[in-house]
């Protein structure tokens, strides 16, 4: 066997630890999630918007498993100059969302018909790529427990992208399960306000440790 080779039964257990990291690092209250989760309730581009999400954590985890990772650790000021710019649009969203809160007549499980395609998917974009922690989780935890891994890093790095493509898939998809619940006007004000509280705290912890 050469050493570039795998063995079968070290396959699935790869494949299996990449997809658990992968998951626990996905699987939290974000930007990114809150965004997927209010397109798929309003059944708006959902497929699109994940499949934005999953592509970019495709580019993102390969290039943590390909070794860049290792070299953002040395690239500081990029690392800060991502953290201002995204917590002031992660900001600026959470005004955007705190203001539906206070229009219940916005507040309907459908498209909204202010946001155009190019807006949502740009929006959605931004919420992934400008925010360090995807690079943190990502580039940099991804790539790092993936070189441990050795010539097996790269099936390691296909678990953490099923892990994104099955979580994304889930929560766009799965969420218009709960459209009788968010029919109802209150429903949307509360998420609307999560989303809101959610994306200023984000912004604000960006802001205050970009330094």
């Amino acid at each position: 066997m050469s050493a570039t080779s795998l063995s079968v039964d070290r396959v699935i257990p790869l494949l299996a630890a990449g997809f658990g990291t992968g998951l626990s690092l996905i699987v939290a209250i974000g930007a990114q999630n809150a965004f997927v989760l209010r397109q798929g309730l309003r059944g708006d581009l959902v497929v699109p918007v994940i499949l934005v999400c999953t592509l970019s954590d495709i580019v993102l985890i390969a290039a943590g498993v390909s070794g860049i990772g290792a070299v953002l650790q040395h690239w500081p000021s990029a690392m800060q100059a991502i953290a201002v710019v995204g917590g002031l649009f992660l900001i600026g969203y959470g005004i955007l969302a705190a203001r539906r809160a206070f229009r219940p007549n916005a507040l309907t499980a459908s498209p909204d018909p202010l946001a155009s395609p190019r807006r949502t998917l740009l929006t959605c974009l931004a919420l992934t790529w400008l925010n360090p922690h995807v690079y943190l989780d990502t580039v940099l935890l991804v790539g790092s427990v993936a070189a441990g891994h050795g010539d097996g890093r790269w099936l390691f790095g296909a678990g953490a992208v099923a892990a994104s493509a099955v979580w994304f898939s889930t929560l766009g998809l799965g969420a218009r399960r709960l459209s009788g619940l968010f029919a109802r006007p209150g429903a949307w004000r509360v998420l609307d306000g999560l989303i809101a509280a959610t994306m200023v705290a984000l912004g604000v912890s960006l802001l205050l440790q970009r330094g």
